[in-house]
């Protein structure tokens, strides 16, 4: 294999507020098989005026009797919280990320010695913020949801001018709806994206279920990032469009599974596991009927059976027409 896929884990908030829940959460992702687990790390304030409105699946997940402020503002995690969680992934063998969604929260972040940045989508038209982030200097994931390619194209170059280089960032395909329905997912539109921008790709899964970011394993997707939850019944925005426990460990087996059987030479050609099976499962030119010694070999007195171990059949023209140099019995190898 060329590249290990990098998969995400995504707590987001799926916390709901609690620390003990946050460690919870750590403990599921390193027990599934994770590189990574991520929350999200915000100043509600920051982020959100009191009057803004929850998304439709916002509502259909947490109701209507609150604002995007109220709701986002119970789901906050304070900086010492990040601290302990960063702690507690450590302690249990995972790596540690979280998007900021502030100035303060990715100077905060910064202080974590992250491995890398992820830029959420929603961001990806945040001039500043963008700027903000190159300016770490660190490697960069940017998801891409609700933009065109444009749009992307724009956020690169402006996190190139900003001092990153181009081997710095990877593009994930998103979309921004949970659950993602199927007919949206729109998978090719990831190797546009490498085509266009000849970069790392990746992609960030809405979907239920796991087929989707396996497939984009398959097409060639290094890193892969999906929501999980403790409950699905959980109150909260993002709970009903994410894995829980073991279906998160199934993901990361699969998509392990999906690196190994593209991980080959790429030549067609026997593999050391099925060389020993062509012996039996393949055929040879044998007697059809008894034969004796001087006789013509025919279509009548000849046939092709297994095992391979005897003349080759894609010699039959050649062997018809000669004669038995012995005696054969019906089913000998010729």
């Amino acid at each position: 294999m060329k590249h290990k896929t990098i998969i995400i884990a995504e707590a987001g908030v799926n916390h709901n507020g609690s620390l003990e829940n946050a460690k919870k959460l750590v403990e599921i992702a390193a027990g599934a098989g994770a590189d990574f687990v991520k929350f999200q790390t915000f100043k509600t304030e920051l982020n959100i005026t009191k009057n803004a409105k929850k998304a439709e699946y916002q509502e259909l997940s947490t109701g209507i009797g609150e604002s995007q402020f109220e709701m986002v503002k119970k789901l906050e995690l304070s900086f010492d919280d990040f601290t302990i969680v960063k702690d507690y992934c450590d302690s249990c063998g995972i790596g540690f990320l979280s998007t900021g969604f502030d100035t303060p929260s990715l100077d905060f972040l910064e202080t974590l010695n992250p491995k890398f940045y992820k830029i959420p989508s929603g961001e990806i038209t945040n001039l500043p913020y963008l700027k903000k982030i190159a300016s770490f200097g660190r490697d960069v994931v940017m998801s891409t949801g609700m933009a065109s390619m444009e749009e992307v194209r724009n956020a690169f170059n402006i996190l190139k001018k900003a001092g990153l280089e181009k081997g710095q960032i990877s593009i994930v395909h998103c979309n921004t709806e949970y659950p993602t329905p199927m007919e949206d997912v729109n998978l090719k539109a990831m190797l546009h994206i490498k085509n266009e921008l000849d970069v790392e790709i990746g992609y960030s899964d809405h979907t239920l279920g796991i087929e989707v970011p396996t497939a984009a394993v398959a097409l060639g997707a290094t890193i892969i990032e999906k929501h999980f939850t403790i409950d699905r019944n959980m109150t909260g925005p993002d709970h009903s469009a994410s894995l829980e426990a073991n279906e998160l460990k199934s993901m990361v087996n699969a998509i392990r599974n999906i690196e190994k059987a593209i991980g080959g030479s790429g030549i067609k050609e026997p593999s050391l596991s099925e060389s020993k099976n062509k012996s039996i499962v393949r055929k040879s030119i044998v007697a059809a009927t008894d034969i004796k010694k001087g006789e013509t070999f025919s279509e009548i007195n000849l046939s092709v059976k297994r095992p391979g171990t005897g003349i080759d059949p894609m010699t039959w023209y050649d062997v018809l027409g000669t004669k038995a140099s012995k005696d054969y019995k019906q089913d000998d190898p010729i």
